[in-house]
């Protein structure tokens, strides 16, 4: 309600994801199963999920993630930034 401008309003959403995602949960990324540990945003802006699997890390567009079936607690606000992305 209070965001103002783009940058707040991505705020609020990466803020719904942290506060509402049930972290940790597994995908599949190019075949091989990865844990995605945290959301968090880059430098240049964007809501990434940083994946791990054997102590390596990776972080990939939290649009770009394969959720798995069934998605998790809260990827309700993954859906809500994809819209709102859609939408600027």
């Amino acid at each position: 309600v209070d965001a103002y401008g783009e940058e707040e309003q991505k705020v609020g959403l990466l803020t719904m994801m942290q506060e509402h995602l049930a972290l940790p949960f597994a995908v599949s990324l190019l075949g091989v199963e990865a844990t995605v540990e945290k959301v968090t945003m880059t430098r240049d802006g964007r809501i990434v999920a940083v994946c791990q699997r054997n102590g390596v890390q990776q972080r990939i567009d939290v649009l770009d993630l394969p959720l798995p079936k069934p998605a998790p607690e809260g990827a309700e606000w993954i859906a809500a930034y994809s819209y709102w992305r859609r939408g600027l």
